[in-house]
């Protein structure tokens, strides 16, 4: 019972396809034509292994496999599907891949599960569109209200909910996922790192995820002509914006070792060549896998950013998003390590430096992760690969440690 190498590879080749940059990496954002796309693929390929498909009320999809006990909860598998602007055609997408992967498996070797077995492909785990990040999974574990949701807008001031309905999608429909009806949830995703490929290592089992917040920071001043205003008569946002940029990493040095800030989009009002600056919004990623150090973090970082209140410089901030550390479920882990002892697979342990929908997953059931190698530690680019050999190695533990999960009735 031998995960399908070729066929892996050819998912991940046709879901690259469906990109707004072809030639370029893949864009695919979140209610987009490309997401559309994408669905479509992955739906049709779940109902040819004999999946159930349905979609919640943010375009999460679902696939399932019905199991011998009625309303039973179900043991999921799965990943995100949309991407970064000009990312890669791993990051996420191989998690659903791998999930088809094992939901072929079920069917080639007509195994009806005690528990039910679902396939899912969830939204917006990147936060480009909408922000925040881990949308699909925070929305469906209740982390944010229907009303919220319902207010949540892209940088073209497009409502998520009308987005939505521009490629046939249904807000109205329930959203929330009740905890009881999941037994586990299990993510495969790229390592997105140099370990795994440095140690030589096809499998990491992840132990833990980092703790991230992202911030939102508004700088505002006063526009001027280039040419005009005075130096000292200037109230120029972006200088004030830049001061703060610049002093991040200091703050992020001096918290801990393991804790990283990083600002990733800025936009410039008016963004005129000639034109002072009068207001700037940018984000502020900030991250640690202890919570102490990254409670600090954010306390200093809004600290200074507060300092930038003068000389006619207003400063708002909203945080968006904060999860703590996450330690993953140490009995799926061990079922993880027999399983790749079993099949002769050398693996590791592992954490996980990036946010991902298992950690929003494990405050509500038992949740597990794999890693496999990442070309060179790239993601989140164009050149992002992850060798299709590993990819199956990857869905041969996940297809075990999910009969297993799908016939035990305790966890």
């Amino acid at each position: 019972m031998f995960a399908n190498e070729q066929r892996i590879k050819k998912h991940i080749e046709n879901l690259s396809q469906f990109t707004k940059t072809p030639g370029a990496g893949v864009t695919r954002l979140t209610y987009s034509e490309e997401d559309l796309q994408a669905r479509n693929y992955i739906k049709d390929k779940m109902i040819a292994y004999g999946l159930t498909v349905t979609e919640d009320g943010f375009g999460n999809i679902f696939g399932k496999l019905d199991g011998v006990y009625s309303g039973a909860p179900s043991v999921l598998v799965g990943s995100h599907f949309d991407s970064v602007p000009n990312g890669g055609a791993y990051d996420g997408t191989a998690g659903v891949v791998v999930g088809l992967e094992v939901a072929a498996l079920f069917q080639e070797h007509q195994i009806t599960p005690t528990y039910p077995l679902e396939v899912i492909a969830l939204i917006e785990e990147e936060g480009t569109r909408y922000g925040g990040g881990l949308m699909g999974s925070r929305g469906m574990t209740g982390l944010f209200s229907r009303e919220e949701f319902e207010s949540f807008t892209d940088a073209n001031g497009q409502l998520a909910t009308d987005a939505m309905k521009e490629i046939g999608l249904d807000p109205s429909k329930v959203q929330y996922r009740d905890p009881e009806t999941i037994k586990a949830f299990l993510e495969l995703h790229i390592e997105q790192g140099p370990i795994l490929e440095d140690k030589a290592i096809p499998i990491g089992i992840v132990e833990s995820i980092v703790g991230l917040a992202q911030l939102e920071v508004t700088v505002k001043g006063r526009a001027g002509h280039a040419g005009t205003t005075p130096m000292n008569q200037r109230k120029d946002a972006l200088v004030s914006a830049a001061k703060i940029i610049a002093t991040l990493p200091e703050i992020a040095v001096l918290e801990s070792e393991d804790t990283v800030i990083t600002t990733g989009r800025l936009q410039v009002f008016p963004n005129g060549a000639n034109v002072i600056p009068d207001q700037v919004v940018f984000t502020i990623d900030i991250r640690s896998t202890d919570e102490k150090h990254l409670f600090q973090a954010i306390e200093e970082v809004k600290a200074l950013i507060e300092t930038k209140n003068e000389n006619g410089i207003t400063t708002f901030v909203e945080q968006n998003l904060y999860i703590e550390p996450k330690a993953l479920n140490k009995e799926i882990r061990s079922i993880f390590k027999q399983k790749s002892e079993e099949l002769g697979i050398p693996h590791c342990s592992i954490h996980s430096g990036a946010g991902h929908d298992a950690m929003v997953f494990a405050d509500v059931t038992a949740s597990g992760m794999l890693f496999v190698p990442s070309l060179n530690g790239l993601s989140h680019c164009p050149e992002e690969y992850s060798d299709a050999g590993d990819l199956a190695k990857g869905a041969n533990i996940l297809f075990e440690a999910i009969k297993q999960l799908t016939e035990s009735k305790i966890m």
